[in-house]
């Protein structure tokens, strides 16, 4: 598999469903009550969808932390009619709206098509987060840079 975006320095071993972060993060905010639900989790049908509210918002005031493609799982789902509807994968995003302290949640669906997009997007929200994290960031060799 190769990265489809020149500008990426992402090197591209795996699809993104098959990572599996450790541990695992819920959804929303802890501290929002459900009548208030909406303000803390959104979801939407379509990648595009998605990108079309938050795609060009400002990385440091809304800091992706961490996304977890689900695959959808055919044995998870019976028969209807004879045949299996599986629903498309999901895709969360975990967010901090850093100038509001607020955990948010995104989710929507997607398909393997979406992949090389939602891809560049990560990596181009990727680069907020490193720059916090950069001072004290290690490479590979275990030295600081």
């Amino acid at each position: 598999m190769t990265n489809s975006n020149p500008n990426s320095t992402v090197k591209v071993s795996r699809h993104l469903w098959e990572y599996d972060h450790p541990f695992y993060c819920a959804e929303g905010n802890y501290y929002t009550s459900g009548d208030q639900w909406d303000e803390v989790y959104t979801s939407y049908d379509s990648w595009a969808d998605f990108i079309a509210e938050w795609g060009d918002t400002d990385p440091d005031l809304n800091l992706v932390f961490r996304w977890d493609w689900i695959k959808s799982n055919p044995d998870d789902y019976e028969p209807d009619d004879g045949a299996i509807r599986v629903p498309e994968d999901k895709l969360f995003i975990f967010w901090v709206l850093q100038r509001k302290a607020l955990l948010r949640t995104t989710v929507c669906a997607v398909t393997a098509a979406d992949e090389p997009a939602v891809r560049a997007w990560l990596d181009h929200r990727a680069k907020a987060i490193a720059a916090i994290w950069e001072p004290i960031s290690l490479t590979h060799s275990g030295e600081r840079r």
